[in-house]
């Protein structure tokens, strides 16, 4: 025993690794968009969160005056909080007020005219104390003295303060808290509709021996080219006061929930689809074998092997739905009518009412939701168990004639929806003026005659895309990379994949607010980036950043680490490996990253609706913009010139897909 202690290691710190430059250089790029992930998403929310708090009022209590006599001397002091207790001008329950609140002076004076020749004074009781005197800022306890003709341009500001003042009026308001319940009154039974529909969809397509699979994949596809507003106008064309079909729903308005459950199950089936069909798609043959084998009926084998195996498929489905519904924008504000949501509570509050501060609760609010959605996902998620082992064998469908027709059936209804609602799309940006001549016409694709920002929009869409599909795929790629095949250095990896998640469950018109309190303020050194198309691209890149993080990841983790230990056998930089192996060996994701970047800018309404300018208004926005001014035909006519658009940008990557990937793929084949 003696001599296994003398053999010991003595107690102390474990010796380090020593970092090479490859590693150096690995941690200092994971570093560095680390930070831009801070600057582009946490530190706004951090802001946006801040200001949720911030409250305004007059403190009347901090502001003097004094008013000449007939001789010229100036009389006794008096607040503004003793004016206004005698002549109650104010309520004080109309005190608070927002960031830019003004009160002008002369309302403590009843008898003012700007023609007198009475002057006045006027100072702050504390040094924090301010006030304008025309477009002049004055701070202090100095008297400013002026004549009466000025002193109708005086106006006290308002006070900041930190408390729960505006969660308090948030929820003590019957109009903006009922938003909570219909947003998640539109979300469940949107979740229901969409999941259960795009299940049937992928079963049919995944179960059964139907013929035209893959035509029906491509249109099932098709809503996820055009942004979220258009279902809206294809609705009210369809079910609207003028609409073609309005009788069919026997009176019921389809402005208010019913139209937004109907767009919504409409522009989330896509993204449910994607997910159902990968759970389906991973089934074992022996299962059912072994099913039919104890001679259990069809429906049992059903309830008892298909769905718990894509239970976890269904869940995050259910997930991704709810997310994308209460936090959608677009839809409900074209056909939401008076039926209010949080999303579309957050723009009347900044837009309507310039008020950020309860913009940002409402924020805050819907973040809630979404940040729960995403949290139960991962924890399901983590539960997942492989369903596929080596001995596995793919499912393979049997013909059966009765069972395939049911499933054609299926497909060609919900199909027919999906195609239903584009081409009602096409014919409003074709007709001349509905319902009245039903011509076909180009004039609603005149842009430069309406609001919106003209031809001039859609290019600015082209552009905003083209850059975040080749900066964001950098970024993203690079990040993935970096975090995937660095050694050690847990922690910040760690870190940065949090950051890397943290986009998905944030919602867009959340971020764009947040954009507004950080990069809005002259103090930021970013500053100079607002209004430009800079910070439209970092928007957009951070917005959508988690799905090509995720698609990254899945393609790097495919190589095997044997890789980086040849290179650094052979004295290669990593660089090199990154450039000759892992890129061409990812290029089929790297594909894939680029063209989700693009068609998400195409369509993104709510992340850039808070931050365009006039030089930058963006296509997805003026088919907004439009169908505010009642430009309805020309706001479709805009959307669909985007499903052009995004159809293009997609046989585009089609046809690189083929060539492109022909010859960097070509190892992936046997001779």
């Amino acid at each position: 025993m003696a001599a296994v202690t003398d053999t010991m290691m003595p107690s102390g710190r474990l010796p380090r690794q020593r970092l090479d430059r490859d590693d150096i250089i690995k941690r200092g790029l994971m570093v560095l968009i680390s930070l831009y992930l801070i600057v582009s998403l946490a530190a706004p929310l951090y802001v946006m969160l801040s200001k949720s708090f911030s409250t305004y009022s007059f403190d009347l209590s901090t502001y003097e005056f004094q008013v000449s006599g007939p001789s010229g001397q100036f009389g006794e002091t008096v607040s503004a909080a003793a004016l206004n207790d005698r002549l109650l001008v104010v309520p004080k329950d109309k005190l608070a007020t927002n960031a830019d609140g003004r009160l002008a002076a002369t309302s403590f004076f009843p008898e003012f005219s700007f023609r007198s020749p009475v002057k006045y004074r006027i100072r702050g009781t504390t040094d924090g104390t301010v006030y304008l005197i025309g477009s002049d800022m004055h701070r202090g306890t100095a008297w400013q003295e002026v004549d009466s003709n000025t002193f109708r341009r005086v106006m006290l500001r308002s006070t900041a303060s930190t408390g729960l003042d505006n969660y308090v009026s948030y929820f003590s308001t019957p109009s903006l808290f009922r938003s909570i319940e219909n947003s998640l009154f539109i979300a469940v039974i949107s979740t229901v509709l969409t999941v259960s529909i795009a299940f049937g969809f992928a079963y049919a397509i995944s179960r059964s021996c139907m013929r035209f699979k893959g035509t029906f994949r491509m249109i099932a596809m098709a809503p996820i080219l055009v942004p979220s507003l258009l279902p809206g106008i294809a609705l009210i064309y369809l079910f609207g006061n003028q609409g073609m079909i309005r009788d069919v729903l026997f009176g019921a308005s389809i402005y208010g929930p019913l139209g937004i459950i109907v767009g919504s199950v409409f522009f989330t089936f896509p993204h449910a689809l994607i997910i159902i069909s990968t759970a389906l798609a991973i089934s074992d043959q022996r299962h059912y074998e072994a099913a039919a084998s104890l001679r259990a009926s069809r429906w049992r084998t059903f309830w008892v092997v298909t769905v718990p195996g894509a239970r976890y498929g269904l869940i995050s489905a259910a997930f991704v739905v709810f997310t994308l519904v209460i936090t959608d924008f677009g839809l409900p504000k074209v056909i939401g009518g008076q039926y209010n949501v949080l999303a579309v509570d957050i723009y009347k509050q900044v837009i309507g009412q310039q008020n950020f501060e309860m913009g940002a609760v409402v924020s805050v609010i819907l973040l809630v939701p979404a940040l729960a959605a995403f949290v139960v996902d991962r924890l399901v998620q983590k539960k997942q168990v492989a369903l596929l082992s080596a001995r596995s064998v793919p499912y393979e469908p049997k013909p059966n004639r009765r069972f395939d027709m049911l499933c054609l059936a299926w497909c060609s209804l919900v199909a027919a929806f999906i195609i239903g609602i584009m081409l009602v799309c096409q014919m409003a940006a074709l007709v001349k003026f509905w319902p009245y001549d039903l011509s076909l016409s180009l004039k609603n694709f005149a842009f430069n005659h309406m609001d919106g920002g003209g031809w001039g929009s859609y290019k600015n869409s082209i552009q905003l895309a083209a850059l975040t599909a080749i900066f964001g795929t950098i970024i993203v790629f690079t990040g993935a990379y970096m975090v995937e095949k660095t050694e050690g250095f847990q922690k910040g990896r760690a870190l940065f994949h949090f950051l890397a998640m943290l986009p998905m469950a944030v919602p867009g018109l959340v971020l764009g607010l947040a954009y507004i309190f950080f990069f809005n303020n002259p103090a930021n050194p970013l500053h100079s980036i607002y209004g430009t198309m800079a910070i439209l691209v970092v928007c957009t890149i951070t917005h959508f950043y988690t799905v090509g993080h995720l698609t990254a990841l899945t393609a790097l983790k495919q190589i095997d680490q044997e890789f980086e230990s040849v290179a650094a056998s052979l004295k290669q930089p990593f660089y090199k490996l990154f450039a000759r192996v892992t890129v061409p060996v990812c290029l089929p994701a790297i594909l894939d990253i680029s063209i989700y970047l693009f068609v998400n800018a195409m369509t993104t309404v709510s992340a850039v609706v808070f931050i365009y300018s006039a030089d930058t208004a963006l296509a997805s926005v003026a088919v907004l913009n439009m169908d505010d001014a009642g430009d309805i035909a020309p706001a479709a006519a805009m959307g669909m010139m985007i499903f052009y658009t995004n159809l293009l940008a997609r046989l585009v990557h089609a046809g690189l897909s083929r060539t492109v990937l022909a010859r960097t793929q070509a190892w992936r084949r046997r001779g």
